[in-house]
């Protein structure tokens, strides 16, 4: 009998020193995906004391939606606690989200729609039996603005020893590249026309690929312009309007290749959409000279200057910040003339854009309608004129000019108070000598992509800023569904930046959160639907699988194409889309996708399960205003598929996408 009590009772002391309790604050955070900014451990996604409804928390993690985190439990777990709500840092008025715990692809808790000053909701479940555990904060279908999330008091206990290293599912895909490297023969690729005013400074890089050494030369170039042969820059003046076609010419020692380009000098400028880079995806305000230089430099020696891509943009935090503690931020805003001046992390504005210029690419540089940016510093309220003039002073090619602390100017919303500071400033540079895209960001705000071209934009954001997610990006992206009887040569519609590569908003960096499928998605729809293309990476520490999605010269191809017509959707059924643009020369560039958009309505679907998915897409040649046969030619892999009669069909990956280019055979 002894016996017996002894073995229960170590039985029973066992169980408990195996049985364990972990905090989901202890738990490797960098799987936990989040809409905007970085998950924090006991602390909220802005860095404050996690607090809600004035109960203040000492353990947990802040968050934002749309958030997603999926832990295995090996079916040892047996209870997880947690209160959960919306921050109090959350501004007045903003903000709501749900929370659901998803076990095993089945709800087993949801929470109402939760907004700022809710009481927390506890959650209390058994997991008896649950092999995997997703926690997710959604939206509330109303976009994720302002919706910081908190999980606090968050606990999972266990029936047997675990560690925290193990709980979490790391579900990252390998990525795979298709772009064929190029080849050693010379090839012209970049814009096939180019805007330029009457007067104004030209500049225009011979964008080509091929075995280095090589020499550029042009015909028919127009008076005014001189081309250097070893860069293939093209500087100088046009005096006089109109077009000139100028046949371009670069040269190796395996052969030559030769491209037209169309010369428009008149009033508009941007006739394809801006490609390049900005520095606000990586390093928000831990910018200064130095990283800008360093992004110069990186263009051209990764060789994207030979795609087209042009600009180097400054985002904010250059200029002077009123009330700053850090020294390098403070000065006189302005000088006695009502010039702007910069922070000391930019000691030579001038000296930086000659410095860009000299690897033929363009700076860009930001400013907003109100009396400070969005993070902050000195903006443009009142001294447009000057700043527009100071900006042409330095040689400033791109001017991002976000609303931000307008709305503390503006009346109300109303159309006319919503135009009225673009308007401002577009007139401002139009009094300038130079050539500056003019790319508005205000969020969408009042359909701004129906009035953008009416104020003297160049492209207009329609939407609000994209983080590296699924929901974030998809969410954007696949919503520019009729938008585009708006956009063409001059004036495009701007979904944001593209979030491939080491993004991270500064100063630490992370890969881009979306899978290889949602990157390859990512820049195929950006380029279907002319979007600006806008690297936000780190341009130092481009990896070969970013680059293959930078530098596939048939893709940028779709983006550049001078017709100018953005891509529309013309399928959009179970889960599946198909969006279709039309090309210069007839052709048809086609995207099929699986973006699976009903996640929002299942839960679940936000979370991979370790399952491998496609779905079958079929497309056919009437859809797209073709009777006869047709070619397809994929796009991503530069290889023919065949010719095909009516109909063509292909397996698409789950999130991913088929990028084709179709035209009637001959």
């Amino acid at each position: 009998m002894k016996t017996v009590l002894l073995i229960i009772i170590i039985i029973f002391f066992t169980g408990i020193l195996e049985a364990q309790t972990i905090w989901l604050d202890e738990l490797d955070l960098t799987s936990m995906q989040c809409g905007w900014g970085t998950p924090e451990a006991n602390k909220s996604v802005e860095g404050n004391p996690l607090t809600l409804a004035g109960q203040k928390f000492e353990r947990g993690v802040g968050t934002h939606a749309v958030s997603t985190l999926l832990l295995n439990l090996d079916g040892k777990g047996k209870q997880f606690t947690a209160f959960v709500g919306l921050d109090d840092e959350v501004v007045d008025g903003n903000g709501s989200v749900k929370f659901f715990v998803v076990g095993d692809k089945k709800i087993l808790w949801e929470s109402p729609v939760m907004k700022k000053g809710d009481k927390p909701e506890k959650v209390n479940l058994n997991l008896d039996g649950i092999k995997l555990l997703g926690l997710l904060v959604g939206d509330a279908d109303d976009w994720i603005d302002y919706d910081h999330a908190d999980w606090c008091d968050a606990k999972i206990e266990f029936t047997s020893k675990r560690t925290p290293d193990e709980l979490v599912v790391k579900t990252a895909i390998e990525p795979y590249i298709l772009t064929p490297k190029p080849s050693d023969s010379p090839k012209i690729n970049g814009a096939k026309v180019f805007g330029v005013r009457p007067g104004n400074p030209f500049l225009y890089t011979i964008a080509a690929t091929g075995k280095r050494p090589m020499t550029f030369s042009a015909e028919n170039l127009a008076d005014g312009l001189s081309l250097d042969e070893a860069s293939g820059i093209i500087t100088g003046q046009i005096m006089k309007a109109g077009e000139r076609n100028v046949t371009l010419i670069a040269k190796n020692e395996i052969g030559d290749a030769k491209r037209e380009l169309r010369i428009k000098v008149g009033n508009q400028i941007s006739l394809t959409p801006p490609m390049g880079w900005n520095s606000w995806n990586c390093w928000a305000c831990a910018v200064d000279d130095a990283k800008v230089r360093e992004s110069a430099d990186a263009m051209v020696s990764s060789g994207l200057i030979n795609y087209g891509w042009t600009y180097i943009n400054i985002d904010d935090c250059w200029e002077i910040k009123p009330d700053a503690k850090e020294p390098e931020l403070q000065g006189e805003l302005r000088d006695k003339n009502g010039m702007i001046n910069t922070n000391k992390k930019f000691p030579d504005m001038k000296a930086l854009a000659d410095y860009v210029h000299g690897k033929g690419l363009k700076l860009g540089i930001y400013s907003g309608p109100g009396p400070l940016t969005c993070a902050g510093f000195t903006a443009s309220y009142q001294y447009e004129f000057q700043d527009a003039q100071r900006y042409a002073d330095w040689g400033i090619d791109y001017l991002k000019y976000d609303w931000c602390s307008y709305s503390k100017i503006a009346k109300d919303r109303s159309l006319p108070e919503l135009k009225k500071p673009y308007q401002v400033m577009r007139d401002a540079l139009s009094k300038v000598p130079r050539d500056i895209v003019y790319s508005l960001c205000q969020y969408g705000m009042g359909k701004v992509w129906e009035w953008g071209e009416e104020v003297g934009g160049n492209c207009w954001r329609t939407t609000g800023d994209i983080t590296d997610t699924w929901s974030s990006m998809s969410g954007i992206g696949f919503n520019q569904a009729g938008h585009e009887k708006y956009a063409g040569p001059g004036h495009w519609n701007d979904p944001d930046m593209l979030v491939v590569g080491l993004v991270g908003w500064g100063p630490q960096l992370h890969p881009s959160n979306l899978t290889p499928d949602e990157q390859y998605t990512h820049i195929s729809l950006w380029s279907l639907l002319c979007s600006p293309l806008l690297i936000g990476a780190d341009m130092s520490r481009l990896d070969d699988f970013t680059l293959n999605l930078l530098t596939n010269d048939e893709v940028i191809e779709i983006n550049q194409d001078p017709l100018g017509v953005q891509a529309r959707r013309i399928y959009d059924e179970d889960g599946k889309q198909i969006w279709m643009k039309e090309m210069e020369d007839g052709s048809k560039a086609v995207g099929l996708f699986y973006p699976d958009l009903g996640e929002k309505k299942e839960p679940e679907k936000y979370f991979n399960w370790g399952e491998k998915k496609s779905a079958k897409i079929i497309l056919k040649g009437n859809d797209l205003g073709i009777s006869s046969k047709f070619t397809v030619r994929d796009v991503w892999r530069q290889k023919d598929l065949g010719v095909f009669e009516n109909v063509f069909e292909t397996e698409v990956p789950y999130h991913g996408v088929v990028l084709i280019r179709l035209a009637e055979a001959k």
